[in-house]
């Protein structure tokens, strides 16, 4: 008998080869995102000095406040829409939304463009977190999507560290003008959208193969009525573990969004010594942390803690107050080595727990019908943190905003502690071994 043959076998294999497709398309997309994220602080450079659009350096921050704001807003309101309308429509929309808002930003040179198109950014740009982890966590089961979703964070690192080079050469080396970091960066997304049409699905189910897994607690209930955003949000916010994970990751954002706003500031501030260059450059350890952090802390939630993410996040935790609470000595002692290693380990200790929390433990502990509403919720805490990181260091000095950050990041670990031993109630769906595939589902195209 040729097994390779069989239903199972084939099914197995179309399997496998939607979730590697999915993987890569939703990675590339979400990277995607942060090229018009970042086009604004690239343009910036150039804004700055042109006489025929002035644009004060206060009303720079207020725009990037505006933002801020609307990604936050967005982010408590996608999730639901991703779990009612599936990530395709959502994802895809804002996308292209925000491909628009920067040609518009390019073509227009007016502050009420600006604040309009900032405002419709931050809309656009929310869509992708909480619709993208539920589209990868719908491919993979409970036992590995901590380390799947551990490689696929490192979407948001990558994309932080290419896409402000990529605008930049184009803007001030290939043509000299600020405008054209918004069309690049747009270009870009707007290629990723319609690879994204092409390559993406939302679940196994829609291509004729059987769902990874099945909720125990679902087993027996009927599908109910579609429910409102609010009444998702309501629901989301009933779920104690989903709570508290929000709150959590509320406490857990301002730092990391202090040093990537600030960082370039805090460390010249404290080191004038080594310029302005050097100055701008150390913090990039920080990011480069993030390429690792995602994947150390999700294959050891799967291989050591049995698939539970909160042990894993609360250790992390517990390192990056320590790390957090030398940072200042650090810097007055003057040794460039010395801060430069912190910083990379408190962007190894920050972006996993960063990434666990607010992907695949979220999703986790959603459920299958409320992954993105329960992403979007824990994400939305985060971005109203992150709106705080950018502003208490232009009100605060670094030391006290240091010990803030120390206290919050050690509150942070001590809220998850009583979840230590929690995980969901999942099972693997074995249906594929006795549910033959249809040929047609499998002749779907990509």
């Amino acid at each position: 008998m040729n097994h390779d043959a069989s239903p199972l076998a084939t099914g197995w294999k179309s399997l496998q080869r939607w979730r590697v497709q999915v993987f890569l398309i939703t990675w590339v997309a979400y990277a995607a995102f942060y090229f018009t994220r970042k086009a604004f602080s690239v343009a910036k450079l150039g804004i700055g000095e042109d006489p025929d659009f002035v644009l004060e350096k206060a009303m720079m921050a207020n725009l990037d406040a505006l933002y801020l704001t609307a990604y936050a807003v967005g982010q408590f309101l996608w999730g639901n829409f991703s779990d009612r309308f599936g990530p395709r429509v959502v994802v895809l929309s804002g996308l292209l939304i925000s491909a628009l808002a920067a040609v518009l930003m390019g073509t227009y040179a007016t502050l009420p463009i600006f604040a309009s198109c900032m405002l419709i950014q931050g809309l656009a740009q929310s869509t992708g977190w909480s619709g993208l982890c539920k589209n990868v966590g719908s491919f993979f089961s409970t036992r590995e999507r901590g380390r799947v979703l551990g490689y696929w964070s490192t979407s948001y690192a990558f994309g932080g560290l290419v896409a402000t080079p990529f605008a930049g050469w184009w803007a001030y080396d290939a043509y000299h003008d600020w405008r054209i970091a918004f069309f690049s960066s747009a270009a870009v997304v707007l290629v990723v959208a319609l690879l994204f049409f092409l390559l993406q699905r939302n679940r196994p189910e829609d291509v004729g193969l059987p769902p990874v897994e099945i909720e125990l607690d679902a087993v027996g209930k009927a599908a109910g009525p579609r429910t409102s955003v609010w009444a998702g949000l309501r629901t989301v916010m009933k779920n104690r573990t989903v709570l508290f994970l929000g709150l959590a990751y509320f406490m857990l954002k301002p730092a990391r969004y202090a040093i990537l706003l600030w960082g370039p500031a805090i460390i010249y501030e404290r080191m004038p010594e080594i310029g302005k260059v050097a100055s701008a450059i150390v913090p990039t350890s920080f990011e480069l942390a993030g390429l690792v952090g995602p994947i150390l802390i999700g294959i050891a939630s799967d291989k050591y803690f049995g698939a539970r993410r909160i042990p894993a996040c609360v250790l992390s935790l517990v390192v990056l107050t320590a790390c957090l609470a030398l940072f200042v000595p650090a810097m007055q002692s003057g040794s460039l080595y010395v801060v430069v290693g912190l910083l990379f380990m408190m962007g190894l200790t920050l972006y996993g727990p960063d990434s666990m929390i607010s992907g695949s433990a979220a999703i986790d502990f959603g459920s299958k019908d409320g992954a993105a509403s329960a992403a979007g919720f824990v994400n939305g805490c985060g971005s109203v943190g992150a709106v705080l990181g950018g502003l208490l260091p232009g009100y605060f000095d670094t030391i006290t905003v240091f010990v803030v950050f120390t206290g919050t990041a050690l509150l942070a670990a001590a809220m998850l502690v009583p979840f230590w031993n929690s995980r969901p109630r999942t099972v693997e769906h074995t249906a594929a071994a006795a549910t033959p595939v249809q040929p047609a589902a499998l002749g779907t195209t990509a």
